[in-house]
């Protein structure tokens, strides 16, 4: 996780000062509000769309570094001792 995390970096402190913006803005400027809170809910929406394809690739990645040990553990069990080529 602690990828995903360095990958993110950053983009939660920016989603919250946007929602609490968002929140805000309409009991202080309500004509604002109509305009920034759709903006948030654009600016939340792709940052979603960012961290769920940042983990897609973390699964994917985390696959085939698994399959090359099952693979270099299955040639080291075919190999006997284990030594290298």
């Amino acid at each position: 996780m602690a990828l995903l995390d360095d990958a993110l970096k950053g983009w939660g402190g920016m989603l919250l000062g946007v929602v609490v913006g968002a929140m805000a803005a309409p009991s202080v400027a309500p004509v604002a509000g109509k305009t920034v809170r759709p903006l948030a809910k654009a600016l939340i929406r792709g940052a979603l769309v960012v961290a769920d394809g940042v983990r897609e690739m973390v699964a994917e990645a985390r696959e085939q570094v698994s399959d090359l040990v099952a693979e270099v553990q299955a040639e080291a069990k075919g190999n006997g001792a284990g030594a290298s080529r």
